[in-house]
């Protein structure tokens, strides 16, 4: 199994593609709608009576920003506790992440900041990270105000936005957000290379394209988290 503790480089560079290949993960307890959100952005399906996710689940999706085109690895991450255990391990190599609460449920809100800690410990702190008040369709029954949730992510330094994965409200532009905000900082990343090699042409002198995450960890990943995932549910 991959190991948490190990310190990743965040960037790496590859021959096999031209991509750029983000991991993404979704945090939070469980049933806050992870599952469907990721539905919805990735797939437009909704599932009422889904049922809660088993160590972890990831869907891959296509975007272009700016002319490129970028692959979003999303990692669906267990919020049950007895599943912390296996799925702390795939925060690994992640530079973003959704932190998702139920707006009707406080509790889930009030979980924030430990979802918060236990990124940190099992990933860079520089992690593109969005706070993501769901089910903002059950306007009668909610428990935490905008306010309250936009005031926390100003407080955190993260992003902040409310969605409902039953009408679809907000959902792509979530996802959205983080892709983009990643991308930013990797083109900080390559104009900084690219005049350090302006200044030493020895430097990175191949030419070799930059990227977040190298496909082959990425497919280690997803072997490792299949083999966990038959574990998970044969036992």
């Amino acid at each position: 199994m991959a190991n948490p503790d190990e310190e990743q480089p965040q960037l790496q560079q590859t021959q096999q593609t031209e991509d750029y290949l983000f991991k993404i993960v979704l945090i939070g307890d469980s049933a806050v709608g992870k599952s469907n959100l990721l539905a919805r952005f990735a797939r437009d399906e909704f599932h009422p009576n889904s049922k809660s996710t088993i160590g972890v689940e990831f869907q891959t999706q296509k975007m272009t920003i700016n002319g490129k085109e970028v692959k979003a690895q999303i990692w669906d991450t267990a919020g049950q506790e007895r599943f912390r255990a296996v799925t702390s391990a795939y925060y690994r190599g992640a530079v973003g992440a959704l932190l998702v609460y139920d707006i009707s449920r406080r509790l889930t809100f009030d979980s924030v900041g430990r979802w918060l800690n236990e990124l940190h410990t099992h990933s860079d702190m520089n992690v593109v990270t969005i706070l993501v008040g769901n089910k903002s369709d059950l306007k009668e029954a909610r428990e935490v105000t905008t306010a309250e949730g936009r005031a926390l992510a100003e407080a955190r330094d993260l992003f902040f936005i409310e969605t409902s994965a039953l009408d679809s409200s907000k959902v792509n532009a979530a996802f959205q957000k983080v892709v983009e905000e990643i991308y930013n900082i990797l083109s900080r990343k390559v104009m900084q290379s690219q005049e350090l090699k302006v200044k030493d042409p020895e430097w990175m002198g191949n030419g070799k394209t930059v990227v977040l995450k190298a496909e082959d960890e990425n497919r280690k990943e997803t072997e490792e988290a299949q083999a966990k995932k038959g574990s998970c549910c044969s036992s």
